[in-house]
Order: C-alpha cells, then sequence, then structure tokens
C-alpha cells in the first residue's frame, strides 16, 4: 500500500471537466478603459517630446544627363594618380629587393666583396632592405597626402564630376 497523501494519489484525482465557452475568448476587464488619443494632430501624447518630423523633400534630379562611370575626368585624373602611387612605392620596394637577390645570384664575387670590418656589399643591402621599405612607405603616405587624398576630399565634398 501506497503511503502518499490522498490528493497525489492518481486514482483520487477528480475527473476532467471542460470549461463552459469558447476558450480562446477572455473578457476584458471593465475597470481599465480604452485610451483614445484626441483627434488634433498637434496634441502630443505624453511620452511624446516634439511634433513629429515631416519626410525629407528628396533632391530633384539633375537636368544635365552625367555621363557613365568611369568617364569622368576628376575619376581619371583620381585613378591616374592612384595608379602612379601604386607603381612608384612598389617599384621602389619591390625594385630594391629584386636587385639584392639578381646581384646575390649572379654576382656572387660581388656580393662578399668587404667593405669594412666584416661588413659585405650584399650584407649591407640586406641591411639596408628595412630602411628601403620604410622609405617606400613615407613615400607612399607622403604622395598620399599630396595628389591622392585632396582629389578624393574634393570629390566626397562636391559630389559632381567634371
Amino acid at each position: 500500500m501506497s503511503h502518499e497523501p490522498p490528493h497525489m494519489d492518481p486514482s483520487h484525482r477528480p475527473p476532467y471537466r471542460p470549461s463552459p465557452g469558447p476558450r480562446h475568448h477572455r473578457p476584458q476587464p471593465s475597470h481599465r478603459p480604452r485610451y483614445q488619443p484626441p483627434q488634433d494632430p498637434d496634441f502630443l501624447l505624453p511620452w511624446q517630446s516634439s511634433a513629429p518630423s515631416r519626410p525629407p523633400r528628396w533632391p530633384t534630379p539633375p537636368t544635365t544627363p552625367v555621363p557613365a562611370p568611369g568617364h569622368h575626368s576628376d575619376l581619371r585624373r583620381l585613378r591616374a594618380a592612384y595608379r602612379t602611387l601604386r607603381r612608384g612605392t612598389t617599384l621602389t620596394a619591390l625594385g630594391f629587393f629584386t636587385l639584392f637577390l639578381l646581384l646575390s645570384g649572379f654576382a656572387p664575387g660581388l656580393m662578399t666583396h668587404p667593405i669594412g670590418s666584416g661588413l659585405t656589399i650584399g650584407l649591407a643591402l640586406g641591411l639596408c632592405q628595412l630602411p628601403v621599405t620604410l622609405l617606400a612607405i613615407t613615400l607612399y603616405e607622403r604622395t598620399a597626402r599630396r595628389t591622392v587624398d585632396p582629389l578624393a576630399a574634393e570629390l566626397r565634398r562636391t559630389g559632381t564630376v567634371r
């Protein structure tokens, strides 16, 4: 025999009786009326701080036809300045490294020639690789600041191209 109280015993459970009425209908509490805002459009609700803003006016389309992208003179100038910038810095850094590799492979006598107390031409050129790379970075930034950035800023500022 089980020592469970009668309310825990499944045989003492009351029979199931469905609740009367539809299950989806819930009566609204009568003590809280629904809020109806005033019909005045200038009326502000308590949590609103200002009148709603008006939608923005879209700019009128340009009257003159705009050429297809890539055919503007300002964009061409910007692309040309950036291309010159890339080529100059790439040739500075990679050109020096390529020269170092070619001399190491085809002129080993020159690369092993001593120039000072235990320092050879090959070792000196290898040690110069870091300053040449830093020079290329400096050249890139200086040229970008002088030529490319002003062109790009002008295009962004005006939003128009010639």
